[in-house]
């Protein structure tokens, strides 16, 4: 089969095994980590937390960890706070001249943005750190499993281990992206919500055995989810090819020739956004209900509205606001990401033109233009898939940690991480010349 000649391949490549043989270790070591519970703490009374985390934010929260949040493991931040601080960033460069300079100035100007990155986030991890101590009692963890006590040396020792838990994990996820193959961050969130998906999976199954036709619902929800799985990749590869001519290109291929005409495509993305906005949203939907649960608004019927419609992730409208703010984040991180200024300049620099259009200001207008009108069908792509999960829980019953597969963040993120890590190896064979993971045809020999 040509799968498996491929993957004979890539053991062939000396440099790409070992980057992958590399990334797997780390993978490795990182999951190690998640079941390491943290100090002090009697892991065989853990159940409670394990069950209030399971489905709802918390449930995200769990999977987004690969279930380090509901082990109390060291891993219990996970990689989060290196996100949030990756964000904080992103966005503070369009407003702070210092940060736009950086940017500019190449790899010595991304090295500053990436040390500055890690200093926030751990500023970040001291803040949550705590948080997520002083949570655990109200989260189900009994006062008989604190074996310290929960005095002051318990959580001077458990902050600097979450804190280091994390920035090992950052660090790991740096060396999987320089040694190893893929992004290392992206890997660490996407195999973190694959552990739990085999669990989420056998528990909605065997709630469905024990009724009349429950193999047939499992075969059902099983097509549905492909047909997801499909619908993202779609959405993750879907580009609007947009014609671009050279009146005039030097090729070399032996020697040197001048070639007229020649006509090419700017690939924009229908997403060029990625799972950002769902990010953003999902970060802006803890907000109505810590705020209906204020001290000075818990007693009213308006905070408790607020609370009882925007604690449950599954509920009308909460994913009703969720899918609005997709939409407007969408439009807003592909606005300040996608420079269409730019790749006006840079085609007036190579000697390329849009047919019909004038290079300079009319190319990046109309750039700008296409940009708009393929990102409203893929916002709205995209807050479909994020409610998904919603649909699945109130229509077909699943389960809540089952249904959080079925769209949203955790599906987006592993769909995008698994097509990116499969370009990379595909780079690799092709360079070697083999076929690669998405190209068809006969493997051709390898050079010595």
């Amino acid at each position: 089969m040509k799968i498996i000649d491929t993957l004979k391949n890539v053991w062939k490549i000396t440099e790409l095994k070992d980057r992958i043989i590399l990334t797997l270790g780390l993978l490795l070591v990182y999951r190690f980590g998640a079941q390491v519970v943290l100090p002090g703490i009697d892991a065989t009374q853990l159940g409670g937390l394990q069950d209030t985390t399971d489905g709802g934010i918390l449930g995200l929260l769990n999977a987004f960890t690969g279930g380090a949040f509901a082990n109390a493991s060291v891993f219990a931040l996970g990689i989060m706070p290196y996100i949030s601080a990756s964000i904080v960033v992103q966005l503070m460069g369009i407003a702070i001249p210092y940060l736009q300079k950086l940017q500019k100035e190449g790899e010595s100007g991304r090295k500053k943005i990436n040390q500055i990155t890690r200093w926030l986030t751990i500023a970040i991890c001291l803040v949550q750190a705590p948080g997520y101590l002083v949570s655990l009692p109200s989260l189900g963890i009994p006062s008989s499993a604190f074996l310290l006590g929960t005095g002051g040396i318990f959580y001077f020792s458990s902050i600097v281990i979450l804190v280091t838990g994390c920035v090992f994990a950052m660090w790991l996820g740096e060396k999987i992206t320089d040694k190893g193959i893929g992004n290392g961050i992206s890997l660490l969130i996407m195999v973190g919500i694959i552990a739990t998906l085999p669990q989420s999976f056998l528990l909605n199954a065997a709630s469905r055995t024990e009724g009349n036709g429950g193999f047939m619902l499992i075969l059902i929800e099983l097509v549905i989810w492909f047909l997801i799985i499909l619908a993202s990749v779609l959405l993750v590869m879907a580009v609007r090819k947009v014609q671009v001519q050279y009146a005039r290109r030097t090729a070399s291929g032996g020697f040197e020739k001048n070639v007229f005409g020649s006509r090419q495509f700017l690939p924009l993305k229908l997403n060029a956004s990625g799972v950002m906005p769902i990010i953003f949203a999902q970060a802006i939907m803890f907000v109505p209900g810590l705020i209906g649960g204020s001290s000075w608004l818990k007693d009213t019927d308006a905070g408790q509205w607020m609370q009882a419609n925007f604690s449950d992730i599954f509920g009308f409208w909460y994913n009703l606001v969720f899918a609005l703010l997709i939409i407007v984040f969408t439009y807003f991180y592909t606005a300040i990401t996608v420079p269409t200024n730019k790749m006006a300049d840079d085609l007036k620099r190579s000697g390329g033109f849009i047919p019909g259009i004038r290079p300079g200001s009319e190319t990046s207008e109309y750039l700008d233009k296409i940009m708009s009108q393929i990102t409203l069908p893929g916002s709205i792509f995209l807050a479909l898939i994020a409610v998904f999960p919603a649909f699945v829980v109130k229509l077909m019953g699943v389960q809540q940690g089952w249904a959080l597969f079925f769209g949203g963040t955790s599906l987006l993120i592993m769909v995008g991480v698994a097509i990116d890590t499969m370009q990379q190896v595909n780079s690799y064979l092709l360079n070697k010349h083999y076929d690669g993971l998405m190209k068809s045809g006969k493997n051709r020999k390898a050079v010595a």
